[in-house]
């Protein structure tokens, strides 16, 4: 988090960006348009504070160092994880873990959950082996 609070007025200017998703006086949350958008621009040769202020940002209100730091990051996500890692990690979080026992029934609810994750995932796994296949055949012909 950066040192620089941002004043109520600030917030609201913020605010009315489509690229915040969320403001507070020490910190905000872009969307995963704006950081998919700024690696983009960014892959083409455009300048970090340049493509903040093509999508609207008031570049002196967010601050050279805050703007370094999300362009860092999000450059060193999107290597080591793909478009992936773009993505606001805290909305897939479990949070805290349970402390009470659950019921019968929560309990067949998440292995029901569970089930139908690693069906669609088996399923995933064989439509990807079957295109597979059919790449290596295209190359041996």
């Amino acid at each position: 988090m950066s040192k620089k609070h941002f004043t109520n007025q600030e917030q609201d200017q913020l605010r009315r960006n489509p690229y915040v998703k969320k403001v507070s006086t020490k910190a905000i949350t872009y969307t995963d348009t704006f950081k998919e958008r700024f690696i983009q621009e960014y892959s083409q040769g455009t300048l970090p504070s340049e493509i903040f202020q093509e999508a609207g940002f008031p570049v002196d209100v967010l601050g050279a160092t805050r703007i370094r730091k999300a362009s860092n990051r999000w450059r060193t996500a999107f290597q080591e994880q793909g478009p992936a890692g773009l993505s606001d990690g805290r909305k897939h979080a479990p949070g805290r873990p349970l402390t009470r026992e659950l019921s019968l029934e929560e309990k067949y609810a998440r292995l029901e959950a569970k089930m139908k994750w690693l069906e669609a995932e088996n399923e995933f796994l064989k439509k990807l082996d079957q295109l597979e296949r059919q790449m290596r055949k295209k190359k041996s012909n």
